[in-house]
This record gives C-alpha cells, structure tokens and sequence, in this order.
C-alpha cells in the first residue's frame, strides 16, 4: 500500500505551478484526475514528441502517474461529470481566476455543497485580499515582482535585468502548494472538516527568495539594504581549472586558512586586512579573486582529490547534459529507463525522498490526452 493510496485529487491546474504539486502527491500514491481541455494542457507541448501528438517531454515529467479526462465545462454535460467526481473526491486543486471558477459553477461554496469536508486548493498568481487579485500571473512575471530580476546585474554589472533561467517561482510555489495539500489532509483526518487553501505564488516566492536576501532589512528601520552579499558577491563564482571549472566553498574561517595553504599562497593571508579573521570575513571579494587566481595550478581532478582529503566542500562544474552521467545519482538509481505504454523508452526521475515506509514504490507514467475520460465518464454514470 502506497502512503496516499485511497486518496482522490481533482486536479484542474495548468501548466507547471499546480501540475508539479500534483505530481509530488501522485508520486506518493494518490490518484490525481487531470481535468484537461480538448486541446490538452501547455506542457504537453513543451518538447518535441516521440510516438504520440501532446505527449512532450515536460508533460512525461510532470503529469505523471495521473490521469486525464477531458471535460468542457462550458458543456453542462461534462461539467456534470465533474460534480460526480467531487463527490467522492477529498481535494479539488485549479489555478483559475476566482470570477473565472465561479462563473463556471465551480467556486468554492459551489464545490463545499456538493463535498462538504472538501479541501478547495485555489493556487493562484496573487492572494484574493489585495489589489492584484485578478493579474494573471506566470512565473516570469513573480521574478519581476519579488526583484529576482534584478539579481543577475548585481553579480556581473550587466544592469539590465534578467530570468533566472529556470521556471524556479513555478515549482518553488508548486513545492509550497503540495505542502499546504499534505497538511490539509492531515487536518481533515483529524478533524474530519476541509477547507479553503489559497496558495499565492508571489507570497510563496518573495518568501523563498527573501529568507536570505531580508538579511539587515528584518530590522526595522532596517540596519541594510537587503540581498545577502555573499550570494551578490561577482567574485563568488566557479573558479577556472587548468581544464575546466570547480566550485570551492571554504564557509569557515580554517577552511579559509587551509584552503590557501592547499594553494601554496598562504603568504596572501599575511597581509592587512587578511591577517584576521573579522578582516578576511569583510573582505571576501579580493579573497575569491585571489582563489581564481591560483586554481589554474591544477586539473579539476587533482583539485577533487586534494580538496577531498581535507573535508573541503568541492565539486567540478556539470553541464546539464552531464548530469546524467554523474556517478552519485547512477549509484542511486536517480535517473530510470522504463517502458512508457506509448512513447517507448524514456527517462524517469526518482522521487527524491526517501520513506522507509514505502521504499521501492513504482513511478506512475504521463497520461495520452484524455485517455481516461471515457473509463471516468462511465465511472460516475454507475
């Protein structure tokens, strides 16, 4: 028994936010229902397909083990067939707007009369008590808002402001949002009540970026600007090897003093304002543009195994495609090839916790585009 089997989501989210909340919980053994449009959902899209149209790569990862019905619900019909499915469902999840939902018969107090003990997840761009409630919101637009833009310019003084060059607001507020889930649940098991949970992604993603970033700026008046300077730092980069690039993180002040005797520099060290420790803290900059300076010396391999032997934290830089071949994650089974029902051999990511309650669950496979709505319509037709 998996440790969420028995547990029914209904799933109208789209894109990445919801979808990769969703899938953590599928991962976990509950079955998630994926309401999908005729047209199917964007990350179908994203990618190139192997077998099957709307089967991408990005919708592989993060639809998988869920399964999808495709509902009109401007069509009463199907939006009947929807009602059905919340009966017997203990989470209803979307990310639609809150006149959008309601307009279409599916707010929350619509939704609590037909389950009243539901959990109604209303993952959103902005929370429903402030101005901005209706902005849609994607993540390109939560990194302008919480200043993430701005960050990339204070680290290589180009000053125009920039992506980071990942969907991080998405799944970093996905990752909030299967949090909010799991505690509703356990709410409803001990009290038997559901509940309305909003899952806001600028509040999630400020709170993410500036659990760091606040820094002198939690005082009041604040003692700083906020951005913690060690992560703004231009020098703090990887350094260059006589083959590559390694990062090098010498946190404490010994690892500091070792690292330049492991340099052959430590000379460097015995000048002002370098001789002390408060004067190597506050003089970080010229110290990592020193450390550059030197590492050249040696391979990324002779640096490793130098590095090592002293508990330094030390690793070459990866390419992403290297990644696959990263000897850690090979020992761990992290990367797996399986068989998809359709697409053929592809390649899976292992759930990245480990429960010693459920070791060696099975990783669900990404749905073809309504591929279940028939079983789901005749389901709720009994």
């Amino acid at each position: 028994m998996t440790m969420l089997e028995g547990i029914r989501i209904i799933d109208l989210s789209t894109v990445i936010f919801g979808p990769y909340a969703t899938q953590m919980l599928a991962d976990l053994g509950a079955e998630v229902i994926k309401i999908e449009s005729p047209t199917g959902d964007t990350p179908r899209y994203m990618g190139g397909f192997k077998n099957t149209p709307y089967m991408g790569g990005t919708h592989m990862t993060v639809n998988r083990g869920k399964k999808s019905a495709v509902l009109d619900l401007k069509k009463p019909e199907d939006a009947d067939v929807l009602r059905k499915l919340i009966e017997d469902a203990d989470v209803f999840v979307h990310n639609i707007r809150a006149r959008a939902i309601t307009k279409l018969g599916f707010g929350y107090d619509a939704v609590k009369a037909i389950k009243p003990d539901i959990i109604y997840a209303h993952f959103t761009g902005f929370s429903q008590d402030g101005p901005w409630k209706d902005w849609p919101a994607y993540d390109d637009v939560i990194q302008a808002a919480t200043g993430t833009t701005s960050l990339l310019s204070r680290v290589d003084g180009n000053p125009a402001p920039r992506y980071l060059p990942s969907l991080i607001a998405d799944k970093v507020s996905g990752t909030y949002g299967a949090q909010a889930l799991l505690v509703a649940l356990i709410h409803k098991l001990r009290t038997g009540e559901g509940q309305h949970v909003e899952v806001p992604m600028l509040d999630c993603f400020a709170s993410f970026m500036l659990t760091e970033h606040l820094q002198d700026a939690v005082f009041e008046p604040p003692l700083g600007p906020p951005g913690y300077p060690r992560q703004l730092d231009p020098a703090r980069q990887p350094f260059p090897t006589a083959d590559g690039h390694i990062v090098i993180v010498p946190y404490t002040d010994a690892k500091i003093v070792k690292l330049f005797e492991l340099l052959e520099d430590s000379d460097f060290l015995s000048n002002a304002p370098f001789d002390t420790p408060m004067g190597r803290f506050q003089n970080m900059t010229p110290i990592y543009a020193r450390i550059g300076e030197m590492t050249p010396k040696k391979t990324n391999a002779e640096w490793i195994a130098l590095l090592n032997a002293h508990d330094f934290p030390v690793m070459p830089v990866a390419d992403l495609a290297d990644v696959f071949a990263n000897p850690h994650l090979q020992a761990t089974g992290f990367f797996q090839l399986a068989e998809h029902p359709s697409e053929g051999m592809i390649r899976q990511m292992r759930p990245p916790v480990r429960y010693s309650a459920d070791p060696n669950r099975a990783i669900g496979f990404a749905p073809r585009l309504g591929e279940h709505t028939d079983d789901i319509k005749q389901g709720v037709k009994r």
